[in-house]
């Protein structure tokens, strides 16, 4: 996936200036799909010039003009081809599942704080998550349906969810593993 996509999809949910999808970037679709500031803007540039996003200025009160960002239509046209094409499962690369595998030939001990502040943040992005979810997707005024945009931000989130449950359990495993080939004194 190119970044182009995942600026197209966050503005069809919401039109808004470079700045506002940085911000979107930290907060949801980021989790998913990481950009850089920097890169966000290069990125908008490059698709305002090849007319996949219109474009127009905003007036603030006491604060500079801000630019605002829409799809158009060839914009829309290259998400829908993008969204038709096939993709390839993910090929996983994960440096810790390889230093673990590493430690058998070393001190598999010493990767026990490693595994700890790993566990940490999968446990503070799962919070985070949760958290989320709760605002976003929990109607506490009843059962009002979700439309199609919210049922699939959701079904992503729950991904998220379940992912960060998965590697969660998967690193309470390891911990307990490197715990019983090394036990306290």
């Amino acid at each position: 996936m190119a970044l182009e996509h995942a600026i197209l999809v966050s503005l069809l949910e919401k039109p808004g200036s470079g700045y506002e999808l940085s911000r979107r970037f930290e907060r949801s679709i980021g989790y998913f799909w990481t950009a850089t500031h920097q890169q966000i803007y290069r990125v908008l540039k490059r698709m305002e010039h090849d007319g996949w996003i219109d474009v127009r200025d905003v007036p603030q009160q006491g604060r500079p003009d801000k630019k605002e960002y829409s799809v158009a239509a060839p914009g829309r046209a290259a998400l829908s081809e993008w969204l038709h094409e096939p993709v390839e499962p993910e090929s996983v690369r994960h440096d810790l599942a390889v230093k673990i595998r590493g430690a058998a030939f070393d001190d598999p001990t010493a990767l026990i704080r490693e595994v700890e502040r790993h566990r940490q943040a999968h446990a503070d992005r799962l919070a985070h998550y949760l958290a989320g979810e709760q605002r976003d997707f929990t109607d506490p005024g009843g059962d009002a349906p979700l439309d199609a945009g919210q049922e699939l931000q959701h079904v992503v989130l729950r991904g998220g969810i379940a992912y960060e449950r998965m590697t969660i359990a998967w690193l309470d495993d390891v911990l307990a593993t490197l715990h019983r080939l090394h036990p306290a004194p």
